[in-house]
Order: C-alpha cells, then structure tokens, then sequence
C-alpha cells in the first residue's frame, strides 16, 4: 500500500475510521453502565475527525481518479455502517490503482 498516493491514504482512513468505529462497542458500556465518560468523549472525536476526512478522501479520489457514481456512494455509505470500511478497503479500494 503506498501512503503517499490519494488511494493509499484512502485506504488507511478506512481502516482507523472502521477501528474507531468498533471502539464505541467499548466505551459505550463505559459511558452508560459505569459512568465514565472520558473514553467515549476521546473516542468520539477521534472518530469525528476520521469520519469526516474519510468522507473528503472519498471525494478527493472521486474527483480526481473519475470512480463510477456507484464506487463513491458505496464508499460513502461503507463510513456508516459498522464493519463495512473494512469490506470496502478490502474488496473496492484494493483493486483501485
């Protein structure tokens, strides 16, 4: 995977926008049944920003690498469904040059 190309960060917003994703699974309990807030603050703004840099990412590499409507909503829709960043890292933008 190369890091340095539109795709390549693509791909690693994916991936951590998916991780942060999962990671509510975790504070949530934290949050609610414990009442401790802080992980779930921490965790939520970390994912607000990978959200909303996978989502300008998508667009960049729309823009630029001309993907089909239908590539860029899937891509668009894998950041709001748990677990489906991962498919679509996996499965979309590993095939995309």
């Amino acid at each position: 995977m190369n890091y340095k190309t539109l795709i390549g960060q693509l791909r690693i917003l994916a991936i951590l926008e998916g991780i942060s994703y999962i990671s509510f699974g975790l504070t949530m309990p934290l949050k609610y049944m414990l009442d401790i807030k802080g992980p779930n603050y921490v965790v939520g703004m970390a994912h607000g920003v990978l959200f909303i840099a996978y989502c300008i990412w998508v667009m960049l590499n729309y823009y630029t690498k001309k993907y089909s409507y239908t590539t860029t909503f899937i891509l668009l829709v894998a950041s709001l469904v748990p677990f489906m960043t991962f498919w679509a890292e996996r499965k979309l933008l590993k095939n995309i040059k």
